[in-house]
């Protein structure tokens, strides 16, 4: 008895149809006449030079402009860990009335839930314009956006990761007669805290880049005065701003892997 192979199914028709209709859908959305983006191609072609101009600046960094950006990177990094403690502490309860498996009531779960949407759908550049217009300029308005910006990542984040999982610890614990709160406090949380390790830590980097580029519209830190030397210019300063970014974000990065494999 011999035993024959079938024939591998041709499914290159499908694949050249899909990248066709990607193409052709790409190619439309450049059309201005049908309401497309319109890309000028000519004007990126006269102008490159003077980015290239610009390149070059940036590629000349003046450490004698170091010393100035000691203070608003220490905001910076008192921002980012101030707003990322509240919204650990905050993210907790949170997290646990987001998630069907700690929080069975239906009403207050959706609730929950259209709160922390709501709070992500806000871009968090217009979250620090309005919260500029109503606390004036200054740190303030960047801690209050990085601890929304944190609050919305990690309650959608480890809420969806608890109800994407298994708890027959929850059901043992709910046909011993357990509370809801009891079981939460007990047995969820416990489970649950290498996730949240895991995203406190994350927005604790993320914080770090996202109040440089908050300081555009006047929130604080080291974004405010890389958007001043933008203002004038001074692309030498900026290119020592942004490598000085760069190395604190590598060694907050560096830090937090240490950290994430000592709690898991």
């Amino acid at each position: 008895m011999t035993l024959t192979v079938p024939p591998k199914p041709r499914t290159w028709p499908k694949t050249a149809l899909i990248a066709a209709a990607f193409l052709a859908f790409t190619v439309l959305t450049c059309l201005p006449a049908i309401g497309g983006v319109e890309l000028d191609f000519a004007s990126i072609a006269k102008n490159w030079r003077n980015g290239a101009t610009k390149m070059a600046q940036l590629l000349q960094p003046d450490f004698a402009f170091l010393p100035r950006t000691i203070a608003p990177m220490l905001e910076t990094l008192q921002m980012a860990f101030v707003g990322a403690v509240f919204a650990a502490v905050a993210s907790v309860p949170l997290t646990l009335w987001a998630a069907r498996p700690t929080n069975p009531n239906g009403i207050a779960r959706r609730l929950v839930r259209v709160l922390i949407n709501v709070i992500r759908a806000v871009p968090d550049l217009v979250w620090a314009t309005i919260l500029v217009a109503l606390t004036g300029v200054g740190a303030l308005p960047g801690l209050l956006t990085l601890f929304l910006f944190d609050i919305g990542v990690i309650v959608k984040l480890v809420s969806e990761a608890i109800d994407s999982d298994e708890h027959p610890y929850l059901e043992a614990g709910r046909a011993a007669g357990g509370t809801q709160f009891q079981l939460n406090r007990a047995l969820a949380l416990p489970q649950s805290l290498p996730l949240f390790w895991n995203q406190w830590l994350y927005a604790l980097e993320l914080n770090v880049r996202i109040s440089a580029v908050l300081g555009i519209v006047g929130a604080g830190g080291i974004g405010r005065l890389l958007n001043e030397r933008f203002g004038f210019y001074a692309y030498d300063d900026v290119s020592i701003i942004i490598l000085e970014i760069l190395v604190v974000v590598v060694l907050i990065e560096v830090c937090s892997n240490l950290l994430r494999r000592r709690l898991t």
